[in-house]
This record gives structure tokens, sequence and C-alpha cells, in this order.
């Protein structure tokens, strides 16, 4: 295989992946406003102040992200958090889940 096809090859999987990411986080988007989280949480200067995401994506691994929409009691516990009133478990089908989690990852300072 010649340099240049496998540059070539490179360039199409990191289009691909792009994609991909691009789609999950669309999909996280409108997960999020169909669930009503901005009811609680806000991003930039949309939804509840006293409930910011901004940076959440920093803050969290996408696991700890999982946790907190599917398991929100438990990381309250955890992490001691003091917001009320408690974040609720949502019940959302796995690639919902995994669309939200994907598009808070986008969110870092």
């Amino acid at each position: 295989m010649t340099k240049s096809m496998v540059m070539a090859m490179a360039v199409c999987v990191g289009i691909a992946a792009n994609a991909a990411a691009q789609d999950a986080k669309a999909k996280g988007e409108k997960v999020y406003a169909d669930s009503k989280c901005s009811l609680c949480h806000s991003i930039g200067d949309k939804g509840n102040k006293k409930g910011p995401l901004d940076g959440v994506g920093s803050k969290y691994s996408a696991d700890e992200l999982k946790q907190w929409v599917v398991d929100a009691k438990g990381m309250t516990a955890k992490t001691k958090a003091t917001r009320k009133p408690d974040m609720k478990n949502y019940a959302l089908p796995k690639d919902d889940v995994d669309a939200l989690v994907a598009y808070m990852q986008t969110l870092k300072k």
C-alpha cells in the first residue's frame, strides 16, 4: 500500500468518526430538549441558571455523566451534591443516554 493510500484512508476514517460524533451531539441536543432538561439546567444563556452544565464535559467522565442520568440519586450521594431539588433518575433508551452523554462531553470550558 502506498503512503498516499494510507493517508487517504486515515482521512476518510477521521471524517467518518467526526460525522458520527456530530450526529451523536445533535441527537444528544434533541434528547436534552425533548427531556426538558433546561427546566433545571442551563447551557450558555438558556435554561435554569441554578443548574449550569457549562464545563460539565471537563468535570466528569463519560461514565460519570451516564451515572448522573441513570442513577442521579446515587451520584448525588456519591458527590455529596447539595442542590435542591434532587435530580431524578431518567428511564431513557440506551441510545438516548449515549447521545446525551456524547453531547454533555462537548460542554467543556
